[in-house]
């Protein structure tokens, strides 16, 4: 059935680049961080590498593409480097975060029961939520791939938040900005409204949705 006459009973959110501007201040963090230990990678292809993807994968691309000190293992280069780049991130957001164009609004006119499926960690989750004053909207809906044990494109994570919120997958709206995000939301079974383009193989599974702004959500989840 078609995105538009479909009734959703739970609409299920990402976070970063999807309900807060944080994508690519953090992206850009990572990429100065790495950039200042050698890493020879573009801005755009750097982006590329990371969007979408948990910090664990974030920080291998920057360790495969660096010198770290040879007294340093790899597992003390990747904590020092995460907890580095986590404090930075923090400062970035605290100075230039904001909520995306929309979100505001759109959560407060929601009828169905919503929640956040996010990659990254509840303390940062926390953080941006409370900058950009959504926080408030999710009280206890917010699921972490760190705490539930599944990284998108891994469907755990979106089944878990179904599981919890009582509602059945198919019965689930998923909105993304990323790949992994979109490939975990069809791979769960439900309908993906993806804030980016994605290939044809993916529209043509008839479950993906483009969608310019979270604006065009109003109608499109309405019951």
């Amino acid at each position: 059935m078609h995105a538009t006459t479909t009734r959703f009973d739970a609409v299920l959110f990402d976070l970063d680049g999807t309900l807060v501007d944080s994508e690519t201040l953090g992206m850009d963090v990572l990429w100065e961080e790495g950039r200042a230990l050698g890493m020879a990678l573009s801005r755009e292809e750097a982006h590329r590498a990371f969007l979408g993807q948990p910090m664990g994968h974030c920080v291998g691309v920057v360790a495969e593409r660096v010198s770290r000190p040879a007294s340093m293992s790899a597992e003390e280069f990747a904590a020092d480097f995460t907890a580095h780049v986590r404090r930075l991130q923090a400062q970035r957001f605290r100075d230039h975060l904001q909520a995306m164009p929309g979100a505001h609004d759109l959560l407060s006119a929601l009828s169905q029961p919503f929640c956040i499926a996010t990659n990254g960690p509840r303390e940062k989750a926390e953080l941006t939520l409370g900058l950009t004053g959504l926080l408030p909207f999710f009280e206890q809906r917010l699921f972490t791939a760190y705490e539930v044990g599944h990284f998108k494109p891994a469907p755990g994570l979106f089944l878990h938040a179904a599981l919890a919120m009582g509602v059945p997958p198919e019965r689930c709206a998923v909105v993304e900005d990323s790949l992994p995000g979109v490939r975990a939301g069809l791979a769960a079974g439900m309908q993906v409204f993806s804030l980016m383009d994605v290939d044809d193989a993916l529209m043509a599974t008839g479950r993906v949705q483009r969608i310019a702004e979270l604006a065009e959500l109003h109608e499109l989840l309405a019951a």
